[in-house]
């Protein structure tokens, strides 16, 4: 089971993302159009690598009206949202769509499959874990934990494990995990200078 690593509380809008493939978005850069790609993983994840005319917006700091209210191009101008792979973008779009603009394309396979279609990236020295095997790291290491205190110590410490387990189906049944909204907050998920609010005017 997987926890979507930076689910936010939006509310869920019944909308259909629509997605587009890295090779599409990048012909279409190519062909003279000027895209505005938004990146909404962490900071650390987008120093390690991102696309190259990707911007940072981190999806817990996600203010659509706000970027929509800075942007110099069109006003209709279609947007496109990537992350690591592809469920935080879904989210954003989710989001864009409840304010109001539904020209927003989710990049299919996120930053992974932009990175192995071989288009350009920008690479950072830092290397970082993606939130959703922080996610698993840390619930898993609560779920041994609660089981070795449980069998060593106290029978009550089974709970932890059981309260991790409950966190998970909840997790999965209402795509909103906790705990990757904490660990995105995390120093180790952060940058140096990390501005306090972020803008993708160009």
């Amino acid at each position: 089971m997987t926890c979507d690593p930076q689910g936010t509380s939006f509310e869920d809008a019944d909308v259909n993302i629509k997605t587009v493939s890295p090779q599409q978005l990048f012909i279409a850069a190519k062909g003279g159009e000027h895209p505005q790609i938004i990146d909404v993983r962490t900071p650390a994840e987008y120093a390690e690598v991102h696309a190259e005319q990707a911007c940072l917006i981190p999806l817990d700091r996600l203010d659509p009206k706000a970027v929509l209210a800075s942007r110099s191009g069109p006003a209709d101008a279609p947007l496109y949202v990537m992350c690591r792979s592809g469920s935080r973008a879904a989210k954003a779009c989710e989001a864009f769509a409840a304010a109001g603009f539904d020209n927003v394309f989710s990049v299919a396979g996120g930053t992974t499959a932009w990175e192995e279609a071989g288009l350009p990236v920008v690479r950072g020295a830092r290397k970082t874990l993606s939130l959703e095997r922080q996610v698993r790291i840390v619930a898993g290491s609560l779920v041994v934990l609660g089981v070795v205190l449980g069998w060593s110590v106290h029978p009550a410490f089974y709970g932890l494990a059981a309260f991790v387990g409950v966190g998970l189906v909840f997790a999965g049944v209402s795509d909103w995990c906790g705990m990757g909204l904490l660990l995105a907050k995390m120093p180790w998920n952060q940058i140096a200078g990390d501005p306090a609010r972020y803008t993708c005017d160009r």
